[in-house]
Order: C-alpha cells, then sequence, then structure tokens
C-alpha cells in the first residue's frame, strides 16, 4: 500500500524520458523473473539452471517485491495441487479482490511452507532471500535514489533525479508490476476462452499475455504446468519461452520441458 501510494509524488518529482524508459525497462526484466524464474522455474521445474544464475535470478525477482522465491514457490505449489477449492487461497470464488490482492496480507498466508519446497529449500542463499525478503528491496530502493542523484550532477540534461527516479523506478514501475502479475490469479480464472476442459476456472487470455510476458495462456498451464512453454498454439504470445530458448543456446539454462504431443492434439481438437 505505501509504494502504491507512492506513485501519487509523481505530481511533485514530475517525469522525464530517462526516468519513463527505466520504469518500462525495470517492469520488463523483473516481469520476466518472475514469471521465467519465480513461476516457471521455481514453482514448476520446467528447465534447469546453474547455482549462480538461479541465485542472480532469485534477487531480480526479489526486487519484484513479491517476497522471496520459496514463498512465491510454496504458494503456487499449493494453488496447482487444490486449485478453486478451499484450500487455494488466491481463487476467485473466495471473492475478485481477495484473488487479486486481499489474500497475501492475510497471517494465513504469510509463512513459508518449506515442505512446498524441499528441492530449493536445501540452498542456503535462497533461505536467506526468504528470511530477510526486505533486504533486497531496500537496496535496490537506495541504489535509484542514488543513481538519479549522480545523474543528476554528471548528466543534468537528463532532467532527473534520486526522488524521480525512486517514484517512476521503484513505486510506478512496481506497482504496474504488482497488479499485472495478479492477474493472473484473479482475471485469468474469470475472463477469457477455455481450450482445455480441465477442473479449474483457469482461462486463456491474449491481452494478459501481452502484459505478463506470455503467463495469459493460463488454461494452457492449468492443463500441462510443467512445460517451460505457455503459449502452446501458433500465434500465443509467449516472448518468456523465447527468451528462455536463447539463454539455453547461450548455455545458462537447459533441458527445458516440452509440452507433450498427446497435449497438444488435444488442444487442436
Amino acid at each position: 500500500m505505501i509504494i502504491q501510494l507512492g506513485c501519487l509524488a509523481v505530481v511533485f518529482t514530475g517525469w522525464s524520458p530517462f526516468a519513463v524508459g527505466l520504469c518500462v525497462a525495470l517492469y520488463l526484466a523483473r516481469m520476466f523473473a518472475i514469471t521465467a524464474f519465480y513461476h516457471r522455474y521455481f514453482s514448476h521445474r520446467a528447465f534447469r539452471t546453474g547455482r549462480v544464475v538461479q541465485f542472480l535470478f532469485a534477487v531480480l525477482g526479489n526486487m519484484s517485491i513479491q517476497r522471496g522465491p520459496l514463498w512465491w514457490a510454496s504458494h503456487h505449489r499449493q494453488h496447482h495441487g487444490h486449485t478453486d477449492e478451499h484450500r487455494d487461497l488466491h481463487s476467485p470464488r473466495h471473492g475478485f479482490l481477495w484473488s487479486h490482492m486481499w489474500w497475501f496480507t492475510t497471517k494465513q498466508a504469510f509463512a513459508t511452507d518449506l515442505s512446498k519446497v524441499p528441492d530449493f529449500a536445501r540452498f542456503p542463499e535462497l533461505r536467506f532471500l526468504d528470511r530477510f525478503d526486505w533486504v533486497v528491496p531496500v537496496l535496490f530502493g537506495f541504489g535509484l535514489y542514488g543513481l538519479g542523484e549522480g545523474l543528476a550532477a554528471w548528466a543534468p540534461g537528463l532532467g532527473t533525479n534520486g526522488w524521480q527516479l525512486v517514484v517512476w523506478g521503484f513505486c510506478i514501475s512496481t506497482t504496474l508490476l504488482f497488479h499485472a502479475t495478479f492477474t493472473i490469479n484473479s482475471l485469468a480464472h474469470v475472463w477469457g476462452s477455455r481450450r482445455y476442459d480441465t477442473a479449474d476456472t483457469s482461462r486463456n487470455n491474449g491481452w494478459l499475455a501481452l502484459i505478463t510476458l506470455g503467463e495469459g495462456w493460463h488454461n494452457n498451464h492449468h492443463r500441462y504446468p510443467h512445460s517451460v512453454r505457455q503459449g502452446f498454439f501458433r500465434g500465443e504470445f509467449d516472448p518468456t519461452n523465447a527468451v528462455l530458448a536463447l539463454m539455453e543456446r547461450m548455455g545458462l539454462v537447459w533441458d527445458r520441458r516440452p509440452v507433450p504431443a498427446e497435449v497438444l492434439a488435444e488442444g487442436s481438437r
């Protein structure tokens, strides 16, 4: 809530092309970390990577202020295990606003269930990010302020400063990232089409895929959550998968899990 209220400070800081560009760049970079790593990697093991890359993208995801990767993955695995049931904390069946944002403010949602993520809980660096999930966001905020003040002194032609970058790079970019991510819990279970007859309310929505770098193909995902792809078919926009394919060519990730042929055949009927 404080971060969202901080967006109002734009009235005082104004804007600059640099600040707006940084806002967009940070949105895209952190959204990729959430979709590719917090979701497809930590939650579903849809590909493999090394410990260094795993940690770097865990830090970038933590900069999104959606807590640590263990917390995120444990709740997401709970969601897939009990989708739209009582034990699914962010099902729209509990109420739309609840599924969108209120669920994670509850005491029940605060803890990380390490029994859900034993595969990653063995890494002390990930346990640190989970236990002290405020450290990276605080350093991120101070880093933006320092960058802005440095640019104000060394490149005044950019028309920016510390507080302007905090408002645009931290508050506005993060608020947009919050709500875009949360639409997959809320809107992607009530708005869109259903290619697969799954036992839940998941739906495909191209607009949500656009703002989440491919996460909007939620019905596809619930049919086969282990695939690195969520856009199963031609025309289903999924840039996260495309970037991961490039990272595979660079040797940064490997063993990207495909969609089984029978799942594709089922969806093309």
